[in-house]
C-alpha cells in the first residue's frame, strides 16, 4: 500500500490541442498524492496547468467532456469511476495516463 503523503509522478499524454493550450511539449509530468485516481490526476493536472480547467471536465459537474476519452494500460477507462485507483504501472510511471480526443462525423 502506498503512503498517502508520498507523491507519485504520473505521465499524462494529452491531445495536441490541449498540449498546445498548456504549452506542453511531450507528456505532462504531474505529481499526485496517493491514492492515484482519475480524479486526483485531473485535479493535479488542472492545478499545474490552470488553462486546462473546463477543457477536460465540465466546470459545473466535473464530468468528462463528451469528446475526450481516458486510456489506462491500453484499456478505455472513460466510463470507470473517477475514484477507482489507477494500476501500479501508471502510478509508478511505467505506463502513461492517456487522454484522447474522440472523432465524430459521417
Amino acid at each position: 500500500m502506498t503512503d498517502s503523503s508520498e507523491k507519485n509522478t504520473i505521465r499524462v499524454a494529452l491531445p495536441f490541442h490541449l498540449r498546445n493550450l498548456a504549452r506542453i511539449e511531450g507528456d505532462a509530468l504531474i505529481d499526485v498524492a496517493a491514492p492515484v485516481t482519475i480524479r486526483s490526476v485531473l485535479d493535479a493536472l488542472e492545478a499545474r496547468y490552470p488553462m486546462l480547467r473546463g477543457t477536460i471536465r465540465e466546470y459545473e459537474t466535473g464530468k468528462r467532456r463528451a469528446f475526450l476519452r481516458f486510456f489506462v494500460c491500453e484499456e478505455d477507462w472513460s466510463l470507470e469511476s473517477v475514484d477507482k485507483p489507477l494500476p501500479e504501472a501508471v502510478v509508478s510511471g511505467k505506463e502513461i495516463f492517456l487522454i484522447l480526443g474522440a472523432i465524430a462525423g459521417g
